[in-house]
C-alpha cells in the first residue's frame, strides 16, 4: 500500500503566556487539529478527544507537511499519540523559508504573494474562539489554514519558488525551494492550486 502525504496544522487551548514561555510547547494543548490526506484525497478535522483518529492516519504517513510544524504543531502533538512524531519523514515550509532568505516569513504572507490565498484569522483568534465554545469557527479557521498550506505546498513543488514581500519593498521576493523531492511517487501532480 503506498503511504500518505499529510498536509496539517493545529489550534491550541492555551498560549506561551500561559505555560511559562516557548520552551515546551507540548504543555499547550490541542484544541483542533485539521488535516489533508492525499491518499484519501479529503480533508479532516479533529477535536482534542479524537486524535486517536489522526494517530491511525500517521501510522501509514510517508511525509508530514507543516508550517513551523517541527518546531511547534509536531511538539504540541506528540503527547497524544504514541508514535515518535519525529521518525515520520517532515517537511516544514518554515524551515525552507529562513534556509533561502534567513529569517522567517508568515504563511499569509507567502500565501497572498504566490498563490493569492489568504489566511481567514490567526491563532490568538482561534483560541479566544475556544475559549468562548466556537469550536466549529476554530474548525473552519484550521482547515483553511490547511487549504493554505497545501496550496503553497504543491505551488512550490511544481515551480521550484514560492514567493513572499519584503518589508522593505513592494516588489516580491522568490525563494527557491525543491520540494519536488520530498514528494511520494504515488502523490497526484496537482497544477491549479486551487481552494476548496
Amino acid at each position: 500500500m503506498a503511504r500518505d502525504t499529510i498536509v496539517f496544522d493545529l489550534e491550541t487551548k492555551k498560549e506561551f503566556a500561559e505555560i511559562g514561555g516557548r520552551n515546551h510547547p507540548e504543555l499547550l494543548g490541542v484544541s483542533v487539529l485539521g488535516a489533508y490526506s492525499y491518499s484519501e484525497n479529503r480533508y479532516r478535522v479533529f477535536e482534542e478527544h479524537e486524535l486517536g483518529e489522526f494517530e491511525k492516519m500517521l501510522k501509514n504517513t510517508g511525509l508530514l507537511i507543516g508550517f513551523n510544524s517541527n518546531a511547534f504543531d509536531i511538539p504540541v502533538l506528540q503527547p497524544y499519540v504514541s508514535l515518535d512524531l519525529t521518525t515520520i519523514p517532515s517537511l516544514d515550509m518554515m524551515e525552507a523559508v529562513v534556509r533561502g532568505v534567513g529569517f522567517r516569513v508568515s504563511l499569509d504572507n507567502l500565501a497572498k504573494t504566490t498563490v493569492n490565498a489568504a489566511k481567514s484569522a490567526d491563532g490568538l483568534t482561534a483560541l479566544r474562539w475556544f475559549r468562548e465554545g466556537r469550536v466549529q469557527e476554530v474548525k473552519d479557521y484550521c482547515l483553511k489554514d490547511v487549504e493554505v498550506t497545501k496550496a503553497l505546498y504543491e505551488y512550490g513543488k511544481v515551480n521550484g519558488q514560492i514567493r513572499f514581500i519584503p518589508r522593505d519593498s513592494i516588489e516580491p521576493r522568490v525563494i527557491a525551494v525543491d520540494w519536488m523531492r520530498y514528494a511520494p511517487v504515488s502523490e497526484p501532480e496537482e497544477r491549479q492550486f486551487r481552494l476548496i
